[in-house]
């Protein structure tokens, strides 16, 4: 199943997918992380406005970064993650 989900990329007005392949949509401006363990950063991104996403390279790593609030969207490299039923990988 294909999520159509969205997600405000920061404070640019702009709203991205949100799971998206890598080099598909624009960046620019946003902090990249490899994983959603720096709370810090990722509540400083979001009191700044600054888009965060998130690379990841599996289905539970996409849940981990979309459960977070601050989180735009989740990066992968592998087309078949786009696929991920996120009701499922979330709710079981």
């Amino acid at each position: 199943m294909v999520t159509a989900s969205q997600r405000w990329f920061g404070a640019t007005g702009r709203k991205v997918p949100a799971v998206v392949l890598a080099g598909t949509v624009d960046l620019d401006g946003a902090l990249e992380l490899n994983d959603v363990t720096d709370d810090a950063a990722l509540r400083a991104a979001h009191a700044a406005g600054t888009p965060v996403v998130v690379h990841v390279r599996s289905a539970s790593e996409i849940a981990a970064a979309l459960a977070r609030p601050e989180v735009a969207c989740a990066v992968v490299t592998d087309e078949t993650l786009l696929a991920i039923d996120l009701t499922d990988q979330t709710y079981g």
